[in-house]
């Protein structure tokens, strides 16, 4: 029986080490402390926000052309800005497939709900619930049009990657097979946020490496919302938006 035992070791002695070595990544990774969610900063940026657009909407109001046009300008650069760091508020909110937290680290929250309720809190009138719940291609089309949006089919995620890297600088949402993110696009590269159903199963900020659900996706429907004039107008006027259904 020993010597089985030895044998036994001794063929499967590469098996094993690569076994303990995912053992031992994988309580690497798990020690790892993920963030905290900020409510008290969340709420504090969806105030400041209101007030924003609320002071950007009468200068639009009353602007000419051109003050329309730079009034536009501002809010996209005040979105590129307050967006981001309202998603990362929700930073290890724990994700659940029928997830629907309100605010950040309340309860669990599913990719629909978080990409949602981050829009709704930035300020665009909607019904959270029912976007929540549409297919991302519908999240996508509640703003934007089907000819400003990319979609792509079997493309290895290297070519995805480099054209997204050079894509124009914006907030984007993206939807995948089964999934719906956010996706940060500036000069230095591009940021993938979204409610993970992935390891560690909460709200992540992702890198163009760490991105494996991006990775492994192979639909990808891309659209820029703060490039797109009808929507920075939408959210600036404060028009309710029909939830894209069919």
């Amino acid at each position: 029986m020993a010597v089985s035992l030895g044998v036994a070791g001794w063929w499967f002695r590469e098996p094993l080490r690569n076994w303990l070595r995912t053992k031992i990544a994988f309580v690497q990774v798990s020690a790892e402390p993920l963030p905290k969610p900020d409510l008290a900063t969340y709420q504090g940026l969806v105030k400041n926000l209101e007030r924003w657009r609320i002071d950007l909407s009468k200068r639009y109001e009353t602007g000419s052309k051109a003050e329309r046009l730079k009034v536009e300008q501002d809010a996209r650069l005040i979105l590129e800005q307050a967006l981001p760091a309202l998603m990362r508020c929700w930073l290890g909110t724990p994700w659940d497939f029928n997830g629907t937290a309100e605010f950040p680290g309340e309860k669990q929250v599913a990719c629909g709900y978080f990409v949602a309720t981050v829009l709704r809190d930035a300020g665009f009138r909607l019904d959270r619930y029912r976007l929540a719940q549409q297919p991302s291609e519908n999240i996508l089309r509640t703003f934007l049009d089907r000819e400003s949006c990319l979609l792509t089919v079997g493309q290895e995620y290297e070519a995805f990657a480099a054209g997204l890297e050079n894509a124009e600088p914006g907030i984007y949402v993206i939807g995948l097979d089964t999934h719906v993110a956010f996706v940060i696009v500036e000069k230095t590269g591009f940021r993938f946020i979204h409610s993970s159903g992935s390891r560690p199963w909460c709200v992540v900020d992702e890198g163009k490496d760490e991105a494996n659900v991006l990775r492994n996706s192979n639909w990808r429907m891309l659209g820029n919302l703060t490039g797109d004039s009808g929507v920075l107008r939408r959210w600036l006027k404060g028009d309710k938006l029909t939830v894209k259904e069919t």
